[in-house]
């Protein structure tokens, strides 16, 4: 499969890395083609790694991965143009974050609203899925650093998007019944309100390298 990566962050490297090495086509993209760190994980990533502009990955991928931050994510995909991401599959794993007045951040969107919707209002046209936001990068592509079962949300309007998704992440190692469906678009909303908290449990615990588990009563 041809996938794009939007993101030269610690995000976009991991998960870009880890599709490589499942056999998919990924292209990074970043602003300008030819960015430093691009250009250096494509080198090294093998020979069906390349980079280019946030356009021109998304043009290439049949899956585009939207791992920019989340304050400009906006911004990114406008670059990227509605045209290149028609009809596709835009996983979404970026968080609200505002550090303008400090750590902790606070969130830029929030409540009544979430990136993810807004993601999928200013692109009707792609399928917009949100998942791995709440965990580490580490964790997103190797879930089994958290010992034990835990749980990866996803939620998007296109039941046949979620279920590609779904797919995807059982490639990174998920098993199926740790893939847990929020519903529509709008639970994001959650999802990403959860990250504050995330942060407090980082803060409380030292590590980032937890999860949770959703555990269902009788």
């Amino acid at each position: 499969m041809r996938i794009s990566t939007l993101g030269t962050g610690m995000v976009g490297h991991a998960l870009a890395t880890k599709l490589v090495s499942l056999g998919n086509e990924v292209m990074m993209g970043s602003r300008q083609a030819g960015n430093e760190k691009a250009v250096a994980w494509a080198a090294g990533a093998g020979p069906n790694a390349s980079e280019g502009s946030f356009a021109d990955a998304a043009r290439f991928g049949e899956v585009v991965v939207n791992a920019t931050a989340g304050a400009s994510s906006l911004d990114v995909l406008a670059a990227v143009g509605a045209e290149n991401l028609a009809g596709k599959v835009l996983i979404d794993v970026a968080n609200p974050l505002d550090f303008s007045q400090g750590r902790p951040p606070t969130l830029t969107v929030c409540n009544t609203d979430s990136l993810g919707e807004q993601i999928q209002r200013a692109y009707p046209e792609a399928r917009v899925v949100k998942t791995l936001n709440t965990m580490s990068c580490q964790i997103m592509v190797n879930p089994g650093l958290v010992p034990g079962r835990h749980t990866v949300f996803v939620c998007g309007n296109d039941a046949d998007a979620k279920a590609q998704v779904a797919e995807l992440l059982q490639s990174f190692g998920w098993p199926a019944d740790s893939i847990l469906d929020l519903g529509d678009i709008t639970a994001a909303r959650g999802t990403e309100m959860y990250l504050p908290l995330w942060l407090r449990l980082w803060g409380a615990t030292g590590t980032g390298q937890l999860n949770i588990e959703v555990v269902r009563g009788a």
